[in-house]
Formats: C-alpha cells, structure tokens, sequence
C-alpha cells in the first residue's frame, strides 16, 4: 500500500532535509547531468547546494513538504502568481551559491536557468517546481498525492498551472493531472518541456 501523506508548507527547519532530498531524487536528471557533469558525488553536492540556495532566497514563494509520519518524502516548490522570477535583490544572494560549483558549470547554470525563465508565461500563473520525491518512494503514489494537493489548491484560487520538466516520464504524470505541453526545446543537448494547466471548476 502506498503511504498517505500529509502535505504542509515548509519551515525553516526544513530546508536542509529538503535540499537533501531534492538532491538525491534530481541530480541524475539530464540537465543536472548536463550541468554539472558525471561524477555522481559532485553532481550531488552541486545539486543540494542549488536547492538548499533556492528554498533559502526564494523566500516570497511557498514550497511544501509531504510527510510520511514524520518522515519527509517529498518536496515541491510553489510560486503564487507574480513571484516565480527572482529580483534583483533575490539574484544577488543566488549568485555564491551558484559560483561554488564552479565557472563552467556556473555559466551552464545561468544559461539553463534563464532559458526556462525566458518561457515563463506572462499570464497570470502559479509555478510548479522543483518537484521530487523520496528514491525509495518513487511510484509509489506519493508524487500523485502531491500534485493532486496542487492541483485542487490551483482550481479553488482559479489559478493556471505552469511547469517545466526535462524527463519524458514526467510529462506523462503531469498530462495525467490535466498539464499538457505548450512547448519543447533542447538545453545544454536536453530536450525540456513547458507545461500548462487551466483552472478546473
């Protein structure tokens, strides 16, 4: 039987189990691969410290955690409408975090990252991600419980979804929660997808 989540907002005291998380479940992700190469460790340490940098900067978003008992198994970013994009602020305190990987995989970052922002809809939209779940849990159903929380959070505000994913996988459960794919391109060698979902009443 799958475990039944309880989904909250993150706390403080959640970044690091969070960004630890997110770490483990994404840094084999193509475009983390593509970033910051094929040492599995370093891509790890990269990845944590990228994340672990977001949930604390990104401070006007509303990421949640699910939680199994008290054990955490998922984490997924939420930006409510106007404040997906840093300021400028917000992009200063980014930049260190960004540079301890490094100049080459510094400057892949930048270039994915913008890519993805350049995307971003000028509609009015709640942003999804990043999203990840606990390896030992994935398929499990936990990443369903989840989005099916977003989702219902996204039609009671009549609010459009908006996502990016760069594993064919995921395009198949997020089109399976309503998503469908406004765009496609290749970045850094990685096919990414853009996805929307209108409000449902």
């Amino acid at each position: 039987m799958p475990p039944t989540v309880d989904v909250r907002a993150l706390v403080p005291s959640d970044v690091d189990g969070a960004a630890d998380l997110l770490a483990r479940a994404m840094q084999d992700n193509p475009i983390n691969v593509a970033v910051y190469g094929d040492d599995p460790v370093r891509r790890e340490r990269a990845t944590r410290r990228l994340f672990g940098t977001l949930l604390r900067t990104m401070t006007n978003q509303t990421p949640v955690v699910a939680l199994d008992g008290d054990a955490l198994v998922g984490v997924a970013g939420i930006a409510p409408p106007g404040t997906c994009q840093p300021s400028g602020r917000q992009r200063l305190r980014f930049v260190p975090g960004v540079l301890a990987a490094g100049p080459r995989p510094a400057a892949r970052t930048g270039t994915w990252l913008n890519t993805w922002a350049a995307r971003d809809p000028r509609e009015p939209h709640t942003h999804f991600g990043p999203f990840a779940v606990d390896r030992r849990l994935q398929g499990r159903g936990v990443g369903t419980q989840v989005l099916q929380w977003y989702c219902r959070q996204a039609d009671e505000a009549g609010r459009v979804a908006y996502l990016e994913t760069d594993k064919a996988i995921n395009v198949t459960l997020y089109e399976r929660h309503g998503f469908l794919v406004t765009a496609d391109e290749d970045i850094l060698g990685v096919r990414c997808w853009y996805m929307r979902r209108p409000p449902r009443s």
